[in-house]
């Protein structure tokens, strides 16, 4: 296995904020209160030790899911830990998707669990431990009950409504049946099989069943799985909330930041509303608006006085959803959380948080962000040997741009009328003057003339190179097969594809290949290529 690293900026792959992002460009240094570097550690563990989290509670909820989710197992070791006043958490999150949905989801979850292991072994005297946090409050069905496999799409089709982790595991049994056709003699099909079939015929719920998956995955690595839709914690959580019913605040702390970025040239992430809190009922998750007077939800029209949504928050904390704009606050208030780990989106939200952060007195985290990853099979890897040309052609250069290159490399005869060009435009100068000089109304017809006869030879060297493609089409394919292997459906790989090809190929293996590249803070793309 050959293994690569290529600058973000080397590539068409990132936008220009996630590579200023990632390479900590100084315009950022407002919006962080940590740079991302492993010495600045003990100083996020000092701050965060302030926030007094409840280890008690966390650990109890945290014991009642495992037990819930995997009643013939026992506590992991590291969720016990956590009552420990050393042992802090390194957190990533993604909304529960259909067999972890694209690459990235599994890609996330071993850069926390490497950065982990090296928080642990640069500073003994801490114990660090890898979190995934379930988004099961989302309700984005339509970004998550589909995968990608084979050339495949498979789509889990449901008609409830309402958060997504809620709902029900037996919908998704025929999504699941039609992934395990494809399986056929692949190595690991066996092992596959039994571990998706564990995970999604032994729930109720998509959330749980994705939890599930996640610690058959990489339960072994002390990866703690967490699902924060929970009664006692949205109770410990009931001032952050009832301030922001009541005060609303988050909107106007986190637009004056997006003022801010965007007065350096970035767009604003995520916009948040009066209210950054849903609503919660069977089946329904709606945001809650301020008429100035009543509280309302959006569709379901329900309604409640002050009094009453006070109440209701007091009496049914659970009916309460924190938004994209509230989770961050409350994940870090429920955990003794040092660093998140995210995608570029990702980071870029948490950017517009942090004088948020600052007013409900909630410690802001380390930032850093996930590994990219592009691999490389071997089939493709001799297509390019083949073709003389290189991975980082391809992560630089769109599609027409490599084909054009290959086929002027590659043509035996010159194909631009560059200096055909030159001698024609020169030439019809010189006949301009003569014409001028005979009568100046000709000047007009001998530049509309040059005109023409300029557009006829680039029509001439359209065709020269229309009829060297015809000569290379074996190649032209061959490149456009490597694209779509680097760009599947116009999607960088990790955005689209999904872990099971490479599972059923390597197994467990696979993550054992990718984790010991997975080197802290890594400011690079990793390609990975078989030999």
């Amino acid at each position: 296995m050959q293994v690569l690293r290529i600058p973000f900026d080397h590539t068409r792959c990132f936008s220009a904020r996630d590579i200023n992002q990632t390479i900590q460009h100084p315009s950022f240094s407002p919006f962080l209160k940590y740079p991302a570097s492993i010495d600045h550690i003990p100083s996020v563990i000092q701050d965060k030790k302030k926030d007094k989290t409840d280890r008690s509670l966390l650990v109890n909820v945290l014991k009642e899911q495992y037990r819930h989710l995997f009643p013939d197992a026992s506590i992991p070791t590291n969720v016990i830990k956590l009552e420990e006043e050393n042992t802090f958490t390194i957190t990533t999150a993604h909304q529960p998707s259909l067999f972890t949905g694209p690459l990235y989801f599994i890609y996330k979850i071993i850069s926390a669990i490497s950065l982990a292991k090296d928080l642990n072994a640069t500073y003994p005297a801490y114990h660090f431990v890898p979190v995934f946090v379930s988004g099961g409050e989302d309700h984005d069905f339509e970004e998550v009950n589909h995968v990608h496999l084979f050339g495949k799409t498979i789509t889990w089709t449901n008609n409830e409504k309402g958060a997504v982790g809620k709902m029900k595991a037996e919908t998704l049994l025929p999504a699941l049946e039609e992934v395990l056709e494809l399986f056929g003699s692949a190595p690991m099909a066996a092992s596959l099989y039994t571990l998706l079939e564990k995970s999604y015929r032994s729930q109720s719920t998509f959330g749980a069943a994705t939890l599930a998956l996640v610690h058959e995955l990489f339960g072994s690595e002390g990866l703690i799985v967490f699902d924060m839709n929970n009664r006692a914690l949205k109770n410990a959580f009931i001032p952050v909330m009832e301030e922001e019913l009541f005060q609303q605040p988050s909107e106007r702390l986190i637009n004056d930041t997006c003022e801010e970025l965007e007065a350096l040239g970035y767009k604003q992430q995520a916009t948040p509303r009066q209210i950054n809190l849903f609503y919660l009922g069977d089946q329904l998750r709606e945001r809650i608006e301020w008429d100035g007077e009543n509280f309302n939800t959006v569709q379901s029209g329900l309604k409640f006085t002050p009094d009453q949504m006070r109440a209701e928050l007091q009496n049914y904390p659970e009916r309460f959803s924190p938004n994209v704009v509230i989770r961050p606050l409350y994940q870090e208030f429920i955990l003794p959380n040092l660093v998140y780990v995210g995608g570029g989106g990702e980071i870029a939200y948490w950017l517009e948080r942090k004088k948020q952060f600052e007013h409900f007195n909630i410690n802001y985290p380390m930032l850093v962000r996930r590994h990219s990853v592009l691999w490389i099979d071997k089939a493709t890897g001799k297509k390019l040997k083949k073709l003389g040309m290189t991975a980082a052609q391809f992560l630089k250069e769109d599609i027409d741009t490599l084909i054009k290159d290959y086929i002027e490399k590659t043509a035996e005869t010159p194909l631009q009328l560059t200096d055909e060009k030159k001698e024609l435009a020169e030439l019809f100068s010189r006949i301009e003057i003569l014409a001028g000089q005979v009568d100046s109304t000709l000047i007009k017809t001998v530049r509309a003339e040059k005109a023409n006869q300029l557009k006829s030879l680039g029509q001439l060297e359209s065709r020269l190179v229309r009829a060297e493609k015809q000569k290379h089409e074996t190649a032209i394919n061959q490149i456009k097969g490597v694209n779509d292997k680097f760009f599947p459906n116009g999607s960088f790989q990790e955005r689209y594809d999904n872990f099971i090809p490479f599972f059923l190929k390597y197994g467990e293996q696979w993550f054992d290949i990718l984790a010991p590249h997975f080197t802290p803070y890594c400011k690079e793309l990793l390609v990975f290529m078989e030999e």
